[in-house]
């Protein structure tokens, strides 16, 4: 079992930042992957951006490239999203997913284990 927690929303103006982080604990020696994805009310869930546990290559959406970034701090089983240039269109609630077999990325269908949710809010 894999449990993830998600930290960082909040309430922010069009052009601001926020970081969310998601705190990983239990077998987290299992995973293999680690993504972000949203949900806007009335939206499908949709993929935000991925990264393995243990290499550099990074994804993104095209809705976020250049504003977003993912990151890891391995020692804290932590990963990250750094938002800047938000805008209102990207509200929503942020999830963190964790994969733990090597297979596709840009569904939800491919992760295992989900955090509970963290809101963002941009307002314009």
């Amino acid at each position: 079992q894999v449990q993830l927690v998600e930290s960082g929303g909040g309430l922010v103006q069009a052009g601001g930042s926020l970081r969310l982080s998601c705190a990983a604990s239990g077998r987290t020696f299992t995973v293999y992957r680690m993504a972000w994805f949203r949900q806007a009310p009335g939206e499908e869930r949709e993929f935000v951006a991925t990264l393995r546990w243990t290499a550099v290559n990074t994804y993104y959406a095209d809705s976020v490239k250049g504003r977003f970034t993912i990151s890891r701090d391995n020692a804290k089983n932590t990963v990250y999203l750094q938002m800047n240039s938000l805008k209102p269109e990207d509200t929503a609630v942020y999830y963190c997913a964790a994969q733990l077999r090597r297979t596709l990325w840009g569904s939800g269908h491919d992760y295992d284990y989900w955090g509970q949710g963290t809101q963002v809010t941009v307002s314009s």
